[in-house]
């Protein structure tokens, strides 16, 4: 008998069914490699708009993946977006609703508000709670009804703040921001507590540092006022302006 007759007759075992079971001893499922990971994020509204900041450290677990990465990213003129979580779900999740805002937009003639942007948002990723996201996206922006702050996360929560700090390092922001921050606050005096209240938690949480962003959401739109080395940012422990750090005008809207 040919040795292609001897392999043809003998019986063909299945295949092995892929993806594996888990194993009963080994529990249900997670990520294939889970790594610690961190940042600090914040934002908070003032009489004339909204104040965003982030680091620009991405972490991943031990190592540090980027040392400057964008946290604050735009989503149309007058709406800003914090991320803290994994980096790709958030672009992922902002650029649909972006895709979302521009065709609510055309239909109704209108720029959606930030209230109605954080629904489309919040109900998007509740429908797919479970699935592993991570996202947590502070909304800042201006509307009809004036200047808004919308905190969404992974599970469909969404909550209207006025003061909002996100991340490994938020502990360390809020030790600054609650005993310093109010709703009159002077443009340069905001610029100058989100700048250092990033510095702070980034000099004490290991996942968070590189440079701060700061941003202001006005009426006309969202600006990008800095870019600073943590390592320079000075005033800490100190008053809400650092020694001789200008005065920063703002026009008006």
């Amino acid at each position: 008998m040919a040795l292609q007759d001897l392999l043809r007759s003998r019986p063909r075992s299945p295949p092995p069914p892929w993806p594996l079971p888990p194993s009963p001893q080994m529990g249900p499922p997670g990520p294939p490699c889970p790594l610690p990971h961190g940042t600090t994020t914040l934002a908070f509204r003032l009489a004339n708009g909204v104040v965003a900041a982030a680091d620009t450290r991405s972490s991943c677990g031990a190592y540090v993946a980027c040392p400057a990465s964008r946290k604050v990213l735009p989503v149309h003129a007058r709406l800003l977006a914090t991320t803290s979580g994994t980096s790709a779900d958030c672009a992922t999740w902002l650029r649909a609703l972006r895709c979302q805002l521009a065709l609510r937009h055309q239909v109704d003639g209108r720029e959606p508000g930030v209230a109605e942007a954080a629904a489309l948002l919040a109900g998007g990723l509740r429908a797919r709670r479970g699935h592993g996201l991570c996202v947590a996206v502070a909304l800042c922006g201006w509307d009809r009804a004036g200047p808004g702050l919308w905190y969404v996360y992974s599970d469909g929560t969404r909550l209207p703040l006025d003061l909002v700090a996100v991340g490994s390092g938020s502990p360390y922001a809020y030790g600054l921001l609650d005993g310093a921050y109010r709703r009159d606050l002077a443009p340069a005096a905001a610029y100058a507590l989100a700048r250092r209240a990033v510095a702070h938690a980034a000099r004490r949480d290991a996942y968070s540092g590189g440079a701060v962003d700061v941003f202001h959401v006005r009426r006309s739109g969202w600006v990008w006022v800095s870019h600073d080395d943590v390592g320079e940012v000075g005033g800490l422990g100190r008053g809400l302006g650092a020694p001789g750090e200008e005065e920063e005008e703002e026009g008006a809207d």
